[in-house]
């Protein structure tokens, strides 16, 4: 791993509490990601699932937890399964964990080899009534590849078809909304560094540069500054590509008089940033890209006071339509008459801004969490409001990374660039 080392506190603190969820005579059991075939006899790089992440902090793959609080056996109430290394194996894949790593990182202290998971599974199970399985349960995200996950828990109810079986899913929610100081930590991290990126792409960016030029830049300083790599595929937008919310090809040339949609964020330590701007390619923001760039910050600025306990994902969500249905008033792009008209099921606004303004912020750049949550102090969530408008060829959004707090929320990204004096000085420095 290229971060630095994570105190298993923890990790071990993730298991007691989600132990303490857990109901009496249960046991849960947790798997590390699958390695995905990419094509002949290579894998897709590994990135470790983030549940077991969360509760191990063990980055390799073919890795089982069980977790057994009432079971007699003392030495299965908290166990970890790793894959049994030899010296053919290392030569071929480089070094795999032993005993005393495992320890090191997770805190965990009875380890076996995976080829005892069997049997110990069986001993625990038949101590225990009840069984907790994980799956990924994001509800907008249906993948055709099953998880290891998944087959595991056919397998399990096949076997021991008189126990009863619970998710583990909506515990781990629970915890996962609410980030530990060490969490916030690793963050404020990721965000650091993607910082680092953003200002050394505002120091290169200039007409007749590549989109994948500047992804180029970003990657070099995300690996440089430890981070794992990017959080999710970035997205380096310019011209009439920025109306594309997920346009990932980053393979035109930039041009002079264009804007530039820049999404991207460092992921350190599994943890994710995510960040975006919007940026002229010639270093400097025409009228009417300052009018445009000036209504879209102008809305992030306000929701952001919404970030406090008590609100949800749906009400920052609505006054941010109905700041930017204001402000496209405002600028021409609809007319009071069309807004009084409106078909509300298909708002007007949503011709020039279709997305929503927050996502929860965590393991996953898309983090766990309903949009009906009602927001709590330790829960992070990105603020991105945006304008995209086709026939001008303009795209813009801003983005940042918002702490909710007992008091005012705290703007994880507050000393990035973002008005456009700053911007402009910056790329022309």
């Amino acid at each position: 791993m290229r971060y630095l080392p994570i105190n298993y506190n923890l990790f071990k603190n993730n298991r007691k509490n989600f132990i303490s969820q857990m109901k009496k005579n249960s046991l849960a059991v947790f798997f590390s990601n699958d390695q995905y075939p990419r094509n002949g006899d290579q894998y897709f790089s590994f990135r470790q699932q983030s549940d077991f992440f969360y509760l191990t902090g063990i980055e390799q793959e073919k890795s089982i937890l069980l977790l057994s609080p009432d079971c007699p056996n003392k030495n299965l109430r908290e166990a970890i399964f790793i894959l049994h290394s030899n010296p053919t194996l290392e030569i071929w894949e480089g070094h795999k964990y032993n005993f005393e790593e495992v320890r090191e990182i997770s805190g965990i202290k009875n380890i076996y080899w995976l080829e005892d998971f069997d049997v110990s599974l069986k001993e625990a199970m038949s101590y225990q009534n009840n069984v907790y399985l994980n799956s990924n349960e994001y509800p907008k995200f249906i993948p055709e590849v099953e998880t290891r996950e998944m087959r595991f828990g056919r397998e399990i109810k096949n076997n021991f078809p008189f126990h009863k079986y619970y998710r583990s899913a909506p515990l781990l929610t629970k915890q996962r909304l609410v980030k530990s100081n060490e969490e916030i930590d690793l963050i404020k991290q990721a965000c650091e560094i993607t910082n680092k990126a953003l200002r050394k792409v505002l120091r290169v960016t200039g007409p007749g540069l590549w989109e994948f030029e500047l992804e180029a830049e970003i990657t070099r300083e995300f690996i440089k500054n430890r981070a794992n790599g990017h959080s999710y595929a970035p997205i380096i937008a310019s011209g009439k590509n920025a109306c594309v919310l997920h346009y990932i090809e980053n393979n035109q040339k930039l041009k002079r008089g264009d804007l530039i949609l820049m999404d991207f964020g460092a992921e350190y330590a599994n943890y994710a940033a995510d960040l975006t701007r919007t940026i002229p390619v010639n270093g400097k923001f025409n009228k009417r890209q300052r009018e445009l760039y000036s209504a879209v910050l102008s809305v992030m600025k306000e929701v952001k006071k919404l970030y406090i306990p008590g609100s949800t994902i749906n009400d920052i969500n609505d006054a941010a339509n109905q700041l930017m249905e204001q402000q496209l008033v405002k600028l021409g792009l609809l007319t009071k008459q069309e807004v009084k008209n409106q078909d509300l099921s298909n708002p007007a606004y949503k011709r020039y801004f279709m997305h929503g303004t927050t996502h929860f912020l965590g393991l996953d750049v898309h983090d766990v969490g309903s949009k009906y949550e009602v927001l709590q102090p330790g829960m992070i969530l990105t603020c991105e409001p945006g304008l995209y408008i086709n026939e001008e060829n303009i795209g813009i959004r801003i983005e940042n990374d918002i702490l909710i707090t007992n008091n005012e929320p705290i703007d994880l990204m507050s000393d990035f660039p973002i008005e456009i004096e700053e911007i402009e000085s910056l790329m022309n420095e």
